[in-house]
């Protein structure tokens, strides 16, 4: 491809026809599709390096909370703060298509800190049994800048089925 044809590909969504839904009701689809899974694709990176990471989250405070005994995603996460995270359904054809993606900052919160104890309270895992680990667990706190949603169901109520929600 020439990098004109790139740009093009790049830019289809920009380029195309647009009808935004209210941000209020975008907002509760966002959450609503959020809270009814708990697996994402945790995209990391920096320089040459890229892993995508499936991992289970928790959704609280407008933030995503992983925890995560470690692995190679730590290699981007060290370098470079800037992650993707996208949730989605099996594809089971255009009309019945649902995901998002979301672009943001990604922080390791501090072991047995304020944030991190309260975070396994909301997991329901006992401190003391975190405590008596080998390691500490990492806990990394994504917090979205980005949200773009892709529904087919959001065609029926006259919007485009591409809808993103920035912060």
């Amino acid at each position: 491809m020439t990098h004109e044809q790139f740009e093009k590909a790049a830019n289809y969504w920009e380029n195309k026809e647009y009808t935004a839904m209210p941000k209020e009701e975008l907002e509760k689809a966002i959450e609503e599709y959020i809270s009814t899974n708990n697996t994402c694709a945790l995209a990391t990176g920096t320089g040459d390096y890229v892993r995508c990471t499936p991992i289970e989250y928790s959704y609280h405070d407008g933030k995503f909370w992983m925890f995560s005994e470690g692995g190679q995603k730590f290699i981007g996460l060290e370098k470079n703060e800037n992650v993707c995270l996208a949730i989605y359904d099996k594809y089971e054809g255009f009309g019945n298509l649902k995901s998002i993606q979301v672009m943001g900052k990604a922080e390791l919160i501090e072991p047995f800190s304020d944030r991190y104890n309260a975070h396994a309270k909301i997991k329901k895992i006992p401190i003391e049994a975190l405590k008596k680990l080998e390691a500490p667990m990492n806990l990394i706190c994504v917090t979205p800048v980005k949200i773009e949603m892709l529904c087919s169901e959001f065609k029926k109520n006259g919007y485009s089925s591409r809808q993103t929600l920035k912060y």
